[in-house]
């Protein structure tokens, strides 16, 4: 009993300890790649942001409107608006894994 007490701690231990870490790496790739157009908070009110029209992550219409698979797509094949590039595409430096848990880290920002 008692060892199967400890297994269930632990396991819910490792869960607990990579979720963290998914979320930091997250927030490192947010930082690292996303923060410059769409700012710390998420609203895109950075300069880049303005000139390419990155939208407010904070603003619950625009989460409802964002399905997670368009985002995905975006973040892994950028984005372009009458031939002009508005989003790089991260696909080649991005994991599907990490894709998604940007997608997730974004989710967060709505108010």
């Amino acid at each position: 009993m008692k060892l199967k007490t400890l297994l269930a701690t632990a396991g819910v231990f490792v869960a607990l300890s990579l979720g963290n870490a998914f979320a930091a790496e997250a927030q490192q790739n947010y930082e690292k790649h996303c923060m410059k157009c769409h700012g710390k908070d998420g609203k895109g009110a950075t300069k880049m942001g303005r000139q390419n029209g990155a939208k407010d992550y904070t603003d619950p219409k625009v989460q409802a409107e964002m399905k997670d698979e368009d985002a995905i797509k975006a973040i892994r094949s950028g984005m372009k608006e009458n031939g002009k590039e508005k989003m790089k595409p991260y696909g080649g430096e991005l994991s599907d894994e990490e894709i998604r848990a940007l997608v997730a880290y974004m989710r967060a920002f709505k108010k």
